[in-house]
């Protein structure tokens, strides 16, 4: 198993929460929420019963539509299972627990019985489908898991110097040279295009192959496409996800949606498709805000905004799905720093997926400056302390930077740090810092 950060999350769950509360860790499929969590009951508790709702037989799922005899219950899992359970030292998970919706109501009468400890794991988020006619417990803490991110994914090659290294370098500010940050975007690009799905980073590990990584995670993406069918037989959502990187592509300053659904606009029906593809966890949605200050989420415009895949591996995939890998230039392309500027919206989508692994929010604002008539796009937007962040993000090494300058004449007052994230070395340009991609995780 790879170690992942999460893992320390959940630790801290059962410290604090003292079988008071269950735990709902949400995620995309394929994610490694089942690997975690069963590695985690392994290592910290006396026994532990998974029951994956996927394969879990009917007699299973049928206990828990009447709870009113616990005792029977637990008796019926152990011999199930043949594990024997030992009060406030065993932990049941719930595995795909969307799958069974009485097993999550549940939750609030087994929490309160106090015995034992639950996890609960949720992908493609149906769940919200599936709980029309339950109560839902007020008893779960809900945690969000997403792909490896860069420092696990350095953790899983070995290294475990590297970014506390440039977490220093950032925090200091000083440059570390551009030899040095010519083999560290190296390494960082294998990143984005391996990703941090578990089982494409094991096959990069095993095999070093980037054809079988490649197909690892078209796997993977054909899994979410059967999955979203399931959820959405008229394959609206499966078309607005596949739409990803050419919308992204096109530059615009949303996500135009007439332009993959037939001229639909984004109306009450579309906004749900778009809510359902969130509950997923395969894709990040930044909104655009009419007012950036530091309470953005109170100017969010839900009908103008901007999809990302969740993982950018997965994304280089997506974006040449129709093509087969050996017509795949961009491996090659990115791997050595060739990318033609047409491609550069990988950069956008990893510093999204860096931002929103952090726990930010993703908002971005575009405007219009009245004198020149020259539409301006600030690409993220932090909120920090009462102040906020502006990025502006590029693929390529040219430190311009008019939409962060046309920005602060706009708005000096609330801006608290200014970032431009570009592929070279890091350094100050007047008040603004320059930082290689692979620093955004420090934002």
């Amino acid at each position: 198993m790879f170690k992942r950060k999460i893992y320390e999350r959940i630790r801290q769950w059962k410290e604090e929460a003292d079988g008071q509360t269950a735990l709902l860790v949400e995620g995309a499929r394929r994610v490694g929420k089942s690997t975690v969590v069963e590695e985690f009951a392994k290592n910290e508790y006396e026994s532990y019963i998974l029951i994956d709702f996927a394969s879990a037989s009917q007699t299973v799922k049928d206990l828990f539509k009447d709870i009113s005899d616990l005792n029977y219950i637990f008796l019926q899992l152990q011999l199930q299972y043949r594990v024997d359970l030992q009060e406030r030292k065993s932990l049941i998970i719930f595995d795909e627990v969307q799958l069974c919706p009485h097993a999550r109501q549940a939750i609030k009468f087994l929490v309160k019985d106090h015995r034992y400890d639950y996890v609960e794991t949720g992908s493609l988020i149906s769940i919200r489908q599936n709980v029309k006619d339950i109560l839902i417990p007020s008893e779960e803490h809900k945690v969000s898991m997403y792909p490896m991110d860069y420092e696990e994914f350095l953790w899983a090659l070995g290294d475990q110097t590297t970014i506390p290294l440039l977490e220093t370098v950032f925090q200091n500010q000083k440059p570390i040279g551009d030899q040095m940050n010519r083999k560290l975007m190296r390494d960082f690009r294998l990143y984005m295009l391996v990703g941090g799905m578990p089982q494409a980073v094991d096959a990069y590990i095993r095999t070093n192959n980037l054809r079988k990584v490649d197909a690892v995670k078209r796997d993977i993406l054909n899994l979410y496409e059967d999955d979203f069918r399931k959820i959405d037989p008229t394959g609206k959502i499966s078309m607005l996800f596949d739409a990803i990187p050419a919308q992204l592509n096109r530059n615009a300053s949303r996500y135009q949606i007439s332009g993959v659904l037939n001229h639909q606009r984004a109306d009450d029906s579309i906004l749900s498709l778009i809510a359902k593809l969130k509950d997923s966890k395969t894709v990040l949605a930044a909104y655009h805000t009419s007012d950036p200050n530091a309470g953005m989420a109170n100017s969010r415009d839900l009908r103008k905004f901007k999809l990302f895949l969740a993982d950018t591996g997965l994304f280089t995939t997506l974006a040449f799905k129709d093509k087969d890998f050996t017509e795949n230039v961009i491996y090659e392309k990115l791997l050595n720093d060739k990318l033609s500027s047409n491609l550069g919206y990988l950069y956008e989508n990893i510093v999204a997926q860096m931002l929103a692994a952090n726990g930010n929010e993703l908002f971005y604002h575009t405007f219009l400056n009245e004198k020149s008539r020259h539409n301006y796009e600030i690409d993220f937007l932090l909120a920090r302390k009462n102040k906020i962040c502006p990025i502006e993000v590029k693929s390529s090494g040219y430190k311009t930077h008019a939409s962060l300058d046309a920005f602060t004449v706009k708005f000096s007052d609330r801006i608290l740090q200014r970032y431009l994230v570009y592929t070279k070395d890091l350094r100050k340009d007047g008040d603004i810092v320059c930082m290689p991609v692979y620093m955004a995780m420090f934002l």
